[in-house]
């Protein structure tokens, strides 16, 4: 049973009492028969908003979830490689390598084939990133792409 349809039964029943209506008791519980059903209709309008504000809410984060899989290749899990995942790639892309993004400090999964690309966009934080080989100990880093700024911080020329 709803609150309104509470609120109903709880005057009805007053009407059954056949109070006095001159009586100072039943203009009291008069008085707490309509508040209870103004409260009742402030507080189905208020679960209406907010069940409109979670379907808008829910929108919202699909709209986010495909703009993030479109524009950044991933999903909510992903290594990286632009597929989804639960519990384990599954990509079929074999990963052989990982490394630390030096703009978020996160571990990211890579491929031979994602490797070939020499540069690629943080699938964590959007950071464009650009692969440095280490040909003597074999370790795969990130260098900072070069913004056109020299050592001092000014434009070169």
């Amino acid at each position: 049973m709803s609150n309104s349809e509470r609120a109903s039964y709880i005057r009805g029943l007053m009407d059954g009492l056949e109070l006095n209506p001159n009586a100072k008791e039943t203009k009291l519980w008069n008085a707490m028969a309509e508040l209870l059903d103004e409260l009742c209709t402030s507080v189905d309008e208020l679960e209406d908003e907010v069940d409109g504000i979670a379907d808008q809410l829910d929108e919202v984060d699909e709209d986010l979830g495909t703009l993030e899989s479109e524009f950044y290749g991933i999903g909510e899990d992903s290594c990286g490689c632009g597929h989804h995942h639960h519990g384990g790639c599954g990509c079929g892309h074999h990963h052989d390598f990982e490394a630390i993004c030096p703009n978020c400090g996160e571990t990211i999964e890579l491929s031979e084939d994602m490797l070939d690309e020499d540069t690629m966009v943080c699938p964590h934080c959007g950071e464009t990133l650009e692969f440095d080989f280490d040909d003597d100990d074999e370790d795969i880093s990130f260098e900072e792409l070069d913004s056109g700024d020299d050592e001092d911080g000014n434009s070169e020329e």
